[in-house]
């Protein structure tokens, strides 16, 4: 992973500034525009217009931060076959076929069947209206984009191709702000598919809604899972400098507030730890990661594990979601939250506010830095809840306002699902014991919506990102052709 000095999108900007963030690839969309190739001699003027309109089409999605594989302008069937073997062969992430007026469907069947991504079919229109006095009939086939929809819809379906589509004027506001939903989901799906995702350590003993099956990730998302031993970081660590060292806790206190409980040997270690997690992470090129270790008497391994907090929450806050006890699910979950721009920390129920109607949540373990309310804190602890050692934590709560709890679940069947809840972070008393703590205020009572989000089958950890996402998240599981269950009462 290659670090850049490229500020963040969200959270603080000191924290931004110091920590920087990975490179994501940009997401790699094929657009192909067309229409009927028997209009061209009996309207001279339509075709110049219609490419016209192709090329703003192009110039906005890389306005969206994409990298556009544009094959041109098909006008019948030949030319739709040839630009499904230059899109197949460009390896997108994202089809967009643009229908400019009426175009038979054989054009574009091709297309969708070959490139082995998934196909957005968008109809803008040149402008909101029609000068109805004064259109003739090639103007009039300007403005046909629509026509053809239902006969693509009903082929792509017949032909078990899904089906999605945008339709506005060229520079409704509406459609885009759509269409770069499809266009995020997609950079997501790419991440997925490509990704590469450690999982060091063990299973927490006892933690049967944790577990996951490995080849199920490859299954329901593609990528690669590492499976990592604490070893690997051992010898990792044992090679990190006493100046790498000192680097990393001058870093630490650009980043953090200290609480008076941290102690310079915890921290010195602490930053020890972060050294070779980064070295980790790059000699893997993992994209995120899922650990945990018991350990035994303070031995070495258990150190690890103990240490891994501050390292893994500057991972998290770079682009590179860690988890603790060993939520590989949730890491994913993350990984999706931080590609969609609104974090995601690593989060679980604490307790319920009834006199306040929130549900409190959160965990003593990595966090998602950018998306803090304020500087985060560092504390020191004497000991983990539940977990041996003890050392330093991250202590903060969520930028209040609109927040998506999101975690990805697995079925008895083998099949993965993407559960959701929209809601707010609202004022109140925190814990001050070392834990990200956040209040969130999902419009209903707080114990009517824990029976709900527990019903889903989500295991006890998830996360929490910034926005409102259903949108972004419906998108996304569609595309990957995905369940979707979104709590909301």
């Amino acid at each position: 992973m290659t670090a850049t000095t490229e500020p963040m999108n969200t959270g603080p900007t000191t924290a931004e500034e110091a920590i920087g963030r990975i490179t994501v690839p940009p997401v790699r969309v094929g657009l192909v525009a067309g229409g009927l190739g028997a209009y061209w001699p009996q309207f001279p003027d339509l075709l110049p217009r219609l490419k016209e309109s192709a090329a703003r089409v192009s110039e906005r999605m890389r306005g969206l931060g994409a990298e556009v594989v544009d094959v041109g302008f098909i006008s019948d069937e030949r030319e739709g076959a040839a630009a499904a073997e230059r899109l197949r062969e460009a390896g997108c992430d994202l089809i967009v076929g643009f229908l400019t007026t009426y175009m038979t469907a054989t054009m574009l069947v091709p297309v969708a069947q070959r490139s082995g991504a998934p196909v957005l079919l968008i109809n803008l229109q040149p402008t909101e209206s029609m000068d109805h006095a004064t259109v003739d009939t090639g103007q009039w086939l300007a403005y046909c984009g629509a026509c053809p929809l239902p006969e693509m819809a009903n082929a792509f379906l017949r032909c078990g191709v899904p089906f999605r589509s945008v339709s506005g004027h060229l520079e409704d506001e509406r459609a885009w702000a759509k269409i770069a939903r499809w266009v995020r989901a997609a950079g997501v799906r790419a991440a997925l598919r490509r990704g590469r995702h450690g999982l060091m350590g063990h299973l927490y003993p006892g933690m049967l809604d944790v577990s996951t099956d490995l080849t199920l990730v490859a299954a329901n998302f593609g990528g690669h899972v590492e499976v990592l031993e604490f070893d690997d970081l051992r010898v990792r660590v044992e090679k990190v400098t006493d100046a790498e060292t000192e680097a990393r806790k001058r870093l630490a206190r650009e980043v953090f507030e200290f609480a008076d409980s941290v102690n310079d040997a915890d921290l010195t270690w602490a930053a020890r730890v972060s050294v070779g997690l980064d070295r980790l992470v790059e000699d893997f090129a993992l994209d995120s990661l899922a650990y945990y270790h018991r350990g035994l008497d303070g031995e070495v391994h258990e150190r690890l594990g103990a240490g891994m907090i501050l390292g893994a929450s500057l991972l998290t806050a770079r682009g590179v979601p860690a988890a603790g006890e060993y939520e590989l699910r949730t890491s994913l979950a993350m990984l999706i939250a931080d590609r969609l721009g609104a974090g995601g920390s690593f989060t679980e129920l604490q307790a319920l506010d009834f006199a306040r109607g929130h549900v409190e949540m959160g965990h003593d373990g990595p966090a998602h830095l950018a998306i803090s309310a304020r500087r985060p804190l560092l504390r020191g602890l004497g000991v983990y809840h539940g977990k041996r050692g003890y050392g330093v934590s991250v202590e903060f709560d969520v930028e209040h306002g609109p927040v998506t709890a999101f975690g990805i679940i697995q079925r008895r069947d083998g099949r993965f699902a993407f559960v959701a809840s929209e809601g707010e972070v609202a004022d109140g008393p925190l814990m001050q014991i070392g834990n990200t703590t956040s209040r969130v205020d999902f419009g209903c009572d707080p114990g009517e919506w824990t029976d709900a989000w527990s019903a889903t089958g989500i295991s006890h950890h998830w996360a929490l990102a910034t926005g409102h996402l259903v949108p972004d998240l419906k998108a996304l599981a569609d595309l990957m052709e995905m369940e979707l269950v979104e709590v909301r009462l």
